[in-house]
């Protein structure tokens, strides 16, 4: 090699000798001189700064917006963080669920309804005010009488809430994210109105699974069920929210002359209601003049995420909906039960003297 070449190419350094020595195990490398210099002092003590700096290092560090959001308890969430699948198999077991042995072990008052209206102190007669002698019946009058079964992001309940004062309502949601969204928004809703909202709450559970150890028979008044999962395959019909065995749950749960509300934007799913509604014997369908003197149903249309969005769509002919009054077990119109009639066709749905009669003439 020449010296005119050596002198045109630039001096190469030793890689090795430029790398600063690797950092041993749990000590952290400075990225420059300036932090080094900023972490210790001229004795090589750790400056006040960055003391600070490794006190916060060590604490759990806060997710960033775009990951695990984080609402403020009081503030309202957005709904683009709480998103989730809108399908759910009700019937898996892939997700347990804490729920009371039965109704009397839950206490509605400290954990949903803390300062539910029906719990402020009575005036007196003599103008001043006294508190009710019976602490339990006022803990039990506070238990929910109305249900939205499904309530998604809650938007019928809140709406429920202002409609019916004087009832308390619950949401029912078996997504966790969703039932936190609801949670969040009704104690904002509870901030910002004063005095509103009192009356709401939401809990996560499956409804298929634990009404009864929520609520008594007869406890109930309306129970709604909007835009529920369709379950289109055949072998999926079971864990549809409206069945057979699932209305008598219902009608058990229901007062006489309580309310069944429902409401889907699928033709066939809303035949399918019809159906199992009307072939039960303790439900009565209402008619139209009925249905237009119920306030409920008009939020049942209009309030829900979902019949907004069928509204924005244009699909507002698709939707269907009906009302059953829930009948009492003496009334006239419910047909007596007997061991001669029991599987007939049409009683509670079931159709096996049907398919025997179609075996039959089969041979």
């Amino acid at each position: 090699m020449s010296s005119a070449e050596s002198e045109s190419k630039p001096e190469q350094s030793d890689p090795e000798a430029s790398t600063p020595p690797a950092a041993s195990a749990g000590q952290k490398r400075p990225r420059n001189a300036a932090d080094a210099a900023s972490s210790c002092g001229n004795d090589g003590s750790e400056t006040s700064e960055a003391a600070t700096k490794k006190d916060a290092s060590d604490r759990p560090r806060q997710p960033s917006p775009g990951t695990t959001p984080i609402t403020i308890e009081g503030e309202m969430p957005q709904k683009k963080f709480y998103r989730s699948r809108a399908h759910c198999n009700p019937l898996s077991h892939n997700d347990a669920f804490d729920y009371p042995l039965g109704p009397d072990d839950v206490d509605w008052t400290a954990e949903h309804y803390p300062n539910h209206p029906a719990l402020l102190p009575s005036e007196g007669e003599n103008g001043g005010v006294e508190a009710t002698a019976d602490e339990d019946r006022r803990k039990k009058s506070v238990a929910p009488d109305v249900l939205d079964i499904g309530c998604g992001f809650g938007g019928l309940t809140v709406a429920l809430s202002t409609l019916l004062p004087e009832r308390t309502i619950l949401g029912m949601e078996i997504r966790a994210k969703v039932t936190e969204y609801v949670r969040l928004r009704t104690v904002a809703l509870r901030r910002d109105h004063p005095g509103k909202y009192q009356n709401a709450s939401v809990l996560r559970t499956n409804s298929m699974r634990y009404l009864p150890n929520y609520f008594r028979k007869g406890r109930l008044e309306k129970i709604f069920f909007c835009f529920p999962d369709p379950h289109f395959k055949r072998r999926n019909y079971p864990r549809r929210i409206v069945s057979e065995r699932l209305l008598t749950e219902y009608a058990h749960l229901l007062r006489p002359g309580g309310r069944l509300y429902t409401i889907t934007d699928v033709k066939e799913l809303h035949q399918w209601h019809l159906d199992k509604c009307r072939s039960h014997p303790l439900f009565r369908e209402l008619t139209e003049e009925e249905m237009a003197k119920d306030p409920c149903v008009e939020a049942m249309r209009v309030e829900t995420e979902e019949g907004k969005k069928v509204e924005r769509e244009g699909r507002t002919p698709d939707v269907g909906y009906a009302v059953w009054e829930r009948l009492d077990e003496k009334d006239e119109r419910v047909p007596r039960v007997t061991a001669e009639n029991f599987w007939e066709e049409g009683q509670f749905g079931v159709t096996v003297s049907q398919g025997k009669e179609e075996k039959k003439e089969g041979k």
